[in-house]
């Protein structure tokens, strides 16, 4: 449920009350699906915490992923928010456009900004503001089979998108099988990676010469049988994806490093011969797969209580917590000091291609982003429209242009109405407050889908993610 109709929803049901004061030092926090597995690493978080800041109360509150949003929205509107709660990026944007969330740059002087690293802190910059603390993220890296590379003649892992679709060529005309998997159903992630943009001044652009040029490299690998065609389209084509390569089907696979471990576990025959390298960045510089989890503090907290909650956001995502949580979790830290620690830095003598996939997503670490489209009203039906051209095009189903030019008419039309409306509501409700603009793009996220199924699943939560607002590339 969107942000804005929930509150409406609320509004109208009377749940609006007077912002009640918050008990003296009590800091109650909440994350999303980390019960049962981080029991035991929250409760030592607040055990720790309150032994060391006497007087001060943590209450720690698990949600499922797929209920907080509207929990939070319910506490905010009562006047009774938590201090601290877990969102990713694109939830936080929304949250903080609608005015439900509190900047944080007070609480975070230069030595703190200091401690992140600065692509995190870029992922929580909305309107020349920061809106939370960064705790961890995610990458990709390159996960090929050894054997099928010697015998198509490929001598290194891919170092550019246009590498990945050449070599996947080479390995379908020499030895018959897939090269690569893109998720095809997030190409506008895709595009936005390689720097192409998919809206421009509030229309939508992706059928200009160089999208076209784009999706027939797609289409010219997918004709030379260089794309796996298992779900190719799907919303989320990972299971078969990592199905194929663990049957010895698919040449490269482009996943978290939690996915070699499935790998490892389930297929040891296949993991004997792979290898890993880091994805490539593209022109944009910016890694594959980043999805940004942290902490911001909600609108409407009691002010006198701020710099409690400040301190105590410090310490839960300082070095120390980052690096024990992202170790226990197979995830990233967003602090710059755990994300150089040797342990995702270094690798082992004789060191598999598990412990080389970590050190791998290390390299790109850096330039992980969280990269979405923000502020369009009904964005999975517009991104809908435009897989289908997509598929067309690359199937040879239809002309590549003329598909293209479709799916942009489509999106134009309903922008255009998109814009009439918001424009209306802002001029009957006469509100003082900027309004969202349905225009402004932040890029999108790469293998969103799989990525955060892949960490979902690791973190044991509900496998079933949800994956409406992650729409990522390939």
């Amino acid at each position: 449920m969107k942000i804005k109709t929930m509150l409406s929803a609320l509004m109208a049901m009377g749940c609006a009350a007077a912002v009640a004061a918050a008990p003296a030092q009590k800091i109650e926090f909440w994350t999303f699906s980390m019960k049962p597995k981080f029991t035991p690493y929250f409760d030592g978080i607040v055990k720790n915490y309150e032994a060391a800041n006497p007087g001060v109360k943590v209450e720690w509150v698990d949600f499922p992923w797929d209920v907080i949003q509207t929990k939070l929205v319910t506490r905010i509107v009562a006047g009774t928010p938590p201090a601290l709660v877990n969102l990713n990026v694109p939830w936080a944007d929304e949250f903080a456009r609608d005015g439900l969330l509190t900047a944080v740059d007070g609480l975070l002087n230069e030595e703190a900004r200091g401690h992140y690293l600065p692509a995190a802190l870029q992922d929580l910059n909305f309107g020349g503001k920061t809106y939370g603390f960064p705790m961890y993220s995610n990458v990709a890296v390159i996960t090929y089979n050894t054997e099928i590379f010697k015998a198509a003649g490929i001598a290194r892992a891919p170092r550019s998108l246009d590498e990945q679709l050449a070599f996947a060529r080479q390995i379908a005309e020499r030895t018959g099988k897939a090269g690569l998997c893109p998720a095809l159903a997030k190409i506008d992630g895709l595009m936005m990676q390689q720097g192409l943009p998919v809206i421009a001044n509030g229309r939508a652009v992706f059928n200009s010469p160089a999208h076209v040029a784009l999706i027939r490299k797609l289409a010219d690998t997918y004709k030379a049988g260089g794309l796996l065609k298992d779900s190719l389209f799907a919303e989320d084509n990972f299971p078969a994806a990592i199905a194929a390569y663990k049957g010895g089907r698919l040449g490269m696979l482009l996943a978290p490093p939690t996915a070699v471990k499935r790998i490892e576990a389930d297929a040891k025959d296949i993991y004997a011969i792979t290898d890993v390298a880091p994805a490539p960045l593209g022109p944009t510089g910016i890694a594959d797969g980043g999805w940004l989890i942290h902490f911001a503090v909600p609108a409407g907290v009691d002010s006198k209580l701020l710099p409690a909650i400040g301190k105590f956001a410090r310490y839960l995502s300082n070095d120390a917590n980052q690096l024990e949580f992202a170790r226990q979790a197979s995830v990233y830290p967003a602090a710059a000091k755990a994300a150089r620690d040797p342990f995702f830095m270094s690798v082992p003598p004789r060191a598999g291609a598990a412990e080389k996939a970590v050190a791998a997503g290390a390299v790109s670490m850096p330039h992980s982003r969280t990269l979405y489209v923000a502020g369009i009203p009904d964005y999975d039906e517009l991104r809908r429209s435009l897989v289908k051209a997509v598929e067309a095009g690359v199937t040879g189903r239809q002309d590549i242009q003329q598909a293209l030019d479709a799916a942009v008419a489509i999106w134009n039309k309903k922008l255009a109405k998109q814009r009439a409306h918001t424009a209306q509501s802002v001029s009957t409700m006469g509100s003082s407050a900027p309004p969202s603009d349905p225009n402004r793009t932040r890029t999108e996220a790469l293998n969103v889908a799989p990525a955060m199924a892949e960490l979902v699943s690791d973190l044991g939560s509900d496998p079933k993610v949800d994956t409406s607002w992650a729409v990522g590339g390939m």
